[in-house]
């Protein structure tokens, strides 16, 4: 018997048994619509508890309709940080425009959410954690499929069989490079480098963003409300991907350092403090492109089959959706192979239209030539005097069919 009192070999009831590997947004979701369509869920996280804090993170369009569906919706509206104004600076710290968070991001006010990472983990892992087993502090080391399953051996040595797998872990995923080869075959480096680490909010910021640029380079402060503490976020355009520091902080941390030597505003203080960041996160932006989401008995879902990247804030909204609809697909068809394709099928110009969002996140995050720049300068600028900005239709290209099991409206 496992801890949670479930059979060590979950296949012995007649349930489609499945494993999920992440417990962060699309792994819980995805466990949540499974639970409902029937099926016997776990999912295995490689941290040892769930993950909590982190920066904010955006709930929009379509991704808003299936946590209304979920029921979750009322505690997100209490949760949402609604920040109220984002500040662009220029190279010596003077404001270039002060705008609605609306307004440069394009979105649907009194719709769209904003709320902490962990915020939205922890109410999705509340959601599940009753019906679901949870397995925290182990992963996946092998996989190994056969017509009646898949058999699979956790990194803790026990070894059990599911009728499906999942990868919900990310864009990095472990489970996609067991399946599918190396991250490089898939990775879209777009040329960028960031850092994300948290620092004493000693500037009185409050509900708030203020964003320092020169070209290739972008410097944020984010106040999520009156706290003490600030997520900092450092980004800068790197031609190559800088393979030698992403597995190495201290090269990381002198990457960045090096990147913004000689900084106005307050840069030099936030690299400072990044030099002292226990909770420093490194990474490059990038997109996971993959000409199939699933192979046999195994398939992937969020960042694992298809990061969008921060650029086009569309990450966690991708995950929410593309969980509903693996899900829905996996109930209305007994058959994994054809669910798997209709999922793909129905999932692949909702993950196309917002991928190509990049462009417009780069820039005006972070433009990278002094012409460049101004260009989004005048446009921010431009932007004050409208009333709003449009919502991206990319956002809710994607309408979600009723749930397979019981048509959820």
């Amino acid at each position: 018997m496992t801890p949670n009192g479930l059979p060590m070999d979950v296949r012995t009831t007649s349930k489609r048994t499945v494993l999920i590997s992440g417990a962060s947004i699309s792994g819980p979701a995805l466990a949540y619509w499974l639970h409902r369509s029937g099926c016997a869920v776990t999912v295995v996280e490689r941290a040892g508890a769930l993950r909590g804090g982190g920066y904010p993170i955006d709930v929009r369009g379509t991704a808003t309709e299936v946590v209304r569906r979920m029921g979750i919706l009322p505690r997100l509206r209490d949760a949402h940080i609604d920040s109220r104004r984002v500040t662009f600076l220029d190279a010596d710290g003077s404001e270039v425009a002060a705008l609605t968070p609306r307004a440069v991001a394009g979105g649907v006010e009194g719709q769209d959410l904003e709320v902490r990472r962990g915020d939205l983990a922890a109410t999705l892992h509340a959601m599940v954690r009753d019906d679901v087993e949870f397995l925290f502090g182990d992963s996946i080391d092998t996989l190994d499929q056969s017509e009646g399953g898949v058999d699979v051996t956790f990194h803790s040595g026990q070894r059990r069989t599911f009728d499906l797998v999942v990868g919900a872990d990310g864009m990095h995923s472990h489970t996609r490079e067991a399946l599918f080869g190396p991250e490089e075959r898939f990775h879209r480096y777009l040329g960028y480098c960031f850092a994300l680490f948290t620092m004493p909010n000693t500037f009185g910021l409050s509900h708030e963003v203020v964003l320092w640029n020169t070209p290739g380079k972008a410097a944020a402060l984010y106040a999520v409300e009156d706290s003490d503490e600030l997520h900092a976020f450092l980004t800068f355009h790197q031609p190559r991907s800088p393979v030698h520091a992403l597995h190495d902080p201290d090269a990381q941390r002198d990457l960045v350092a090096t990147a913004f030597a000689g900084a106005g505003w307050t840069v030099p203080g936030m690299v400072s403090a990044m030099r002292d960041a226990d909770d420093l996160f490194f990474d490059t932006a990038g997109q996971i492109r993959m000409p199939h989401w699933s192979s046999g008995r195994v398939a992937l879902v969020g960042d694992a089959a298809y990061a969008p990247s921060f650029l086009t804030g569309q990450g966690s909204s991708l995950a929410l959706a593309g969980a509903y609809m693996l899900a829905d697909a996996l109930a209305a068809k007994r058959d994994h192979t054809a669910a798997f394709a209709g999922y793909e099928r129905d999932m692949r110009e909702f993950v196309a239209m917002n991928q190509e969002l990049v462009g417009n996140g780069a820039a005006t995050l972070c433009p990278t030539t002094v012409r460049a720049l101004e260009r989004r300068d005048t446009m921010l600028r431009d932007l004050v005097t409208m009333p709003s900005a449009p919502a991206r239709p990319a956002h809710s290209a994607l309408a979600l069919p009723p749930f397979a099991p019981d048509a959820v409206t």
